[in-house]
């Protein structure tokens, strides 16, 4: 059973902690641009102790950890949503109390990147919906019309029927980053880049559903084993409801996307997915091996379709994904939808 915070409405508390990386100096007034775009849409958003970034973590990991399930336990906090990702976030694994989190209100936990390492084990092991989605430096940006901003989502704004339906947008940033030193205040992407989801492994529709789960492959896959990574979790008191999984490279050569998609397989990550989503990434292919050729090589033998180029990536747009929603994946020819509900 997977639980969904409830509706998020301005006036709500946000908590902003760094549970990875901080944010350097430099890059300060773009976490300033950010908070300030939140509290004009009416949220209370509070600043946590953790945001340095001198360092590659914001602050000691118990110091970090501390921060966080503070927020996450204060029913006063409804959101957390850190700045961005980073390298370390699995020093907080252990330090995380999640079995308390279980039996506590879920609070909306957004990010991805090396956000995944937190947001991942909160579904499977505290049994709270969370959102892949943008990280708060990238809140600010529009959205593209065809995906659901991560705020409208907490909302319910982008679900008005009670499911959240976004499809291919067919452009996508191609030219890697803006330089928010330059100028912290820009709220919109230049789409220099084209290109729909395709089926990887072959031809044929695709219909699939089950519980959405995934997330950052360079992240998730030290995971690979335990309990934090546990996909059976999902699968019902039976352990046979299907799974709909989702990944994505930041910034890992194919000869390493190869090598974790096949620890995971082995450690039954994909045990029971009707469908496997693989996001579109700017990492480099091998001299003898590319990106797709690593996630064919890794995941084919599942039987299953494999649809790539999924916007769920370091390459914005971002497709705000729910761990832990049931999902339905549909891709024939021109249609490429992803609906997703509680329940």
């Amino acid at each position: 059973m997977v639980s969904w915070p409830r509706l998020l409405q301005p006036g709500d508390r946000i908590g902003v902690t760094a549970p990875s990386s901080g944010v350097p100096a430099p890059l300060r007034t773009r976490l300033d641009f950010a908070v300030a775009w939140l509290r004009d849409r009416g949220y209370d958003v509070v600043l946590g102790e953790c945001l340095k970034g001198s360092s590659h973590v914001s602050a000691p990991a118990q110091r970090r950890a501390d921060e966080l399930m503070a927020m996450l336990l204060d029913p006063q906090v409804r959101a957390v949503v850190p700045p961005w990702g980073g390298e370390t976030a699995v020093d907080l694994i252990p330090l995380l109390d999640l079995d308390a989190l279980r039996a506590a209100e879920p609070t909306w936990v957004v990010g991805f990147s090396d956000i995944s390492t937190l947001l991942t084990p909160l579904t499977l092991v505290s049994g709270w919906a969370t959102l892949h989605g943008t990280n708060l430096m990238d809140t600010p940006y529009e959205q593209v019309p065809t995906l659901a901003h991560w705020l409208d989502v907490a909302t319910g704004a982008a679900r008005p029927d009670g499911v959240i339906r976004q499809s291919a947008p067919g452009v996508h940033r191609a030219s890697g980053f803006d330089r928010w030193e330059d100028d912290p205040t820009v709220t919109a992407y230049t789409w220099d880049g084209t290109g729909s989801w395709r089926r990887l492994d072959g031809d044929g529709p695709v219909d699939a559903s089950g519980r959405v789960i995934g997330g950052c492959l360079e992240t998730l896959g030290p995971l690979g084993g335990t309990r934090y990574a546990d996909t059976s979790a999902l699968r019902g008191p039976d352990g046979d409801d299907p799974l709909l999984v989702y990944v994505e490279a930041a910034e890992a050569d194919a000869y390493s996307t190869c090598r974790t998609l096949h620890g995971l397989r082995l450690n039954g990550f994909f045990d029971g997915a009707t469908a496997v989503m693989v996001g579109r990434t700017g990492a480099p292919d091998g001299a003898t091996l590319t990106q797709d050729d690593a996630v064919l090589d890794a995941l084919g033998g599942l039987g299953v379709p494999i649809v790539a180029d999924v916007d769920c990536g370091h390459v914005p747009p971002h497709l705000t994904m729910v761990n832990g929603a049931w999902g339905r994946l549909v891709h024939d020819g021109g249609t490429c939808v992803l609906e997703q509900r509680p329940g």
